[in-house]
């Protein structure tokens, strides 16, 4: 499956992105919930009912690719995710877990086992990641197709005559080219890579070992952009270098980035800077962002006072710490939408938080825009409104429908969750989810008509 979008066959090589997601003893993820994810991705539902924790396992793995140091088998507490154990988030429910993964035409299968000791030569699994839970956790990767059909280990070693004809020939293509096509393996070792388990090989012509590298690994450390909830306001913020742009990877939260790209598009991307000024003032909170350096490693970001220019008049500018909350709580989201590339998964956490309910239906705009670009947006989110303007965006053919992707997460009187999808039509309908948002406004709206007439009832009564 591919990443919609024109822009996608922009450059051959551009990644085009994860596809599905699936978790099982995660949490409240009790039993195996999958979800589709399509340019515009939303997660909604009820106070903790599961919606961050379908992309926690991501998040742990992208962190532990990311650490400046080797973190040992999995990153438990870091930038993205926060534990120091895993008990906090392995489901007690289930001794067997899986995190299933699509990509780009790609499957992976990543199978959690959790034992009271550790495994042991053939109880390793031969599916494509191993977790393990004995004296830690581990997680490794063998191969996307489930090669090789014997079982792994860390630090496993095999020599000419312990490969077998069925061995050699279950190499895959895309990895016996890095060997030279034709030439004989003779030696096949295993060795741990961070959270991946991998596989270095040694031809007898050319007596160099290769090893080659994991497809996800790549896609989910260089793909992957995270805007946490919790987003901060600061007065100025730390440089963060250039280089990262070229690499196309933002390495932690993606808020500590902006400054320093909005200061990049000053100086070679006006266009970019431009659509983000555009982009605010559709919410209605400002025209004109600009980025002031103020020494080697801080950066000021100052915003237009007035939401809507004022031809003739000169901006008055002042620091967004001291504009409402709103400008620095959906800046990193209007950067991160304009920064990614096709394939590029963008995980926004609430992008609506602080917002008035104007702007919460004007951000649908702008999140479509990007998914009809080919971006992956991933949005978690508590707003009806935001809601709606998607679906007015399908009924107006400004958005076509499957592009989108509606997950509602609930959690049963047992505390585990299951996820109920729905697809939009082409009017934007999508049908009644367990707990329809528009249910809950109409109850409320409901309850208060009820409770004013009875009001004014008993003061006309009083002879008021």
């Amino acid at each position: 499956m591919s990443a919609t979008g024109s822009a996608d066959q922009q450059q051959d090589a551009t990644p085009r992105g994860i596809t599905e997601i699936a978790v099982q003893g995660f949490k409240s993820l009790y039993d195996e919930q999958r979800i589709a994810v399509r340019p515009l991705t939303i997660l909604a539902g009820a106070n903790n009912s599961g919606k961050s924790s379908i992309m926690q396992p991501l998040l742990m793995m992208k962190q532990t690719l990311e650490a400046t140091y080797d973190p040992g088998p999995l990153k438990l507490d870091g930038p993205n995710v926060h534990f120091t154990s895993a008990e906090q988030f392995l489901s007690w429910r289930r001794s067997d877990r899986g995190i299933p993964i699509e990509f780009d035409g790609a499957k992976f299968t990543v199978s959690l086992t959790v034992r009271d000791n550790e495994l042991q030569g053939e109880e390793w699994m031969k599916s494509s990641f191993q977790y393990q839970q004995g004296r830690g956790i581990d997680v490794f990767q063998i191969h996307t197709s489930g090669w090789p059909n014997f079982p792994l280990r860390p630090g496993m070693e095999m020599n000419a005559e312990e490969i077998s004809d069925d061995i050699r020939q279950s190499v895959p293509q895309d990895i016996a080219f890095f060997i030279g096509g034709g030439e004989e393996i003779t030696e096949i070792k295993t060795f741990r890579d961070r959270c991946f388990l991998g596989i270095e090989l040694f031809s007898r012509l050319s007596f160099e070992s290769t090893r080659p590298s994991s497809p996800f690994q790549r896609c989910l450390g260089m793909l992957f952009i995270h805007l946490p909830a919790l987003r901060d306001n600061p007065r100025t913020y730390k440089s963060a270098g250039s280089d990262f742009q070229s690499r196309l990877q933002y390495e932690g939260r993606f808020e500590h980035y902006i400054a320093s790209i909005i200061e990049s598009w000053q100086g070679t991307r006006v266009s970019r800077l431009e659509k983000l000024g555009q982009a605010l003032e559709s919410l209605g909170l400002t025209w004109k962002v600009e980025a002031r350096r103020l020494n080697d490693v801080e950066i000021e970001l100052l915003a237009a006072l007035l939401p809507e220019r004022q031809h003739g008049k000169r901006a008055e500018l002042v620091n967004i710490a001291d504009m409402g909350v709103g400008v620095s709580q959906v800046l990193p989201a209007l950067v991160a939408l304009l920064t990614a590339i096709p394939g590029q998964l963008v995980y926004l956490e609430h992008p609506e938080r602080d917002l008035h309910p104007r702007a919460q239906v004007a951000l649908a705009k702008l999140l479509a825009d990007a998914a009809r670009r080919g971006v992956r947006v991933v949005v978690e989110t508590h707003s009806s409104l935001l809601l709606l303007g998607v679906q007015t965006l399908v009924a107006e053919g400004k958005l076509p429908p499957d592009l989108v992707a509606l997950h509602w997460f609930e959690r049963g009187e047992n505390g585990a969750t299951t996820v109920t999808s729905a697809d939009l039509d082409e009017a934007g309908a999508f049908g009644d989810w367990p707990e329809d948002f528009a249910d809950i406004d109409l109850k409320w709206q409901s309850r208060y008509l009820d409770a004013a007439e009875l009001v004014l009832w008993k003061q006309a009564r009083a002879g008021k």
